[in-house]
């Protein structure tokens, strides 16, 4: 969701990539909440980080707490940002109905969404405020 909103919403001033420490696929739920919101990632694909290693990011933003703890070095003097957004499988566990799995779906999809839009800026807040 977070390449999709980045390539909707700023796609003039950041390059975005997304990548998994595992390959899961694409989730047909996420897809779904974002065309809900006019943002078409069906053809976005589940690729690995180590597909990435070699590319020289000025940011690695990282939004789960497996890969804030497991992400891999990257070259160059990028900067690795956690910014940690809830998992909704994981939210959803205990839901009864679809809606209610899509309703944790569209609250990290709009969480998301929110931190896009202040994208660069934010990342530089977010860092000084970890030092």
């Amino acid at each position: 969701m977070a390449e999709g909103w980045t390539r909707h919403l700023k796609r003039e001033s950041v390059e975005p990539y997304s990548a998994g420490i595992e390959v899961h696929g694409l989730n047909p739920r996420a897809v779904k909440v974002m065309a809900e919101a006019g943002v078409n990632i069906s053809s976005q694909k589940s690729k690995s980080v180590k597909d990435l290693i070699d590319i020289e990011f000025d940011y690695v933003i990282t939004v789960c707490g497996h890969a804030d703890k497991t992400c891999p070095q990257f070259p160059g003097k990028s900067k690795i940002v956690h910014v940690g957004f809830d998992d909704p499988p994981k939210m959803a566990i205990d839901a009864k109905t679809e809606e209610e799995i899509l309703s944790c779906y569209r609250k990290v999809r709009d969480q998301i969404r929110d931190l896009v839009m202040e994208l660069p800026e934010k990342l530089e807040q977010i860092i000084s405020e970890k030092i």
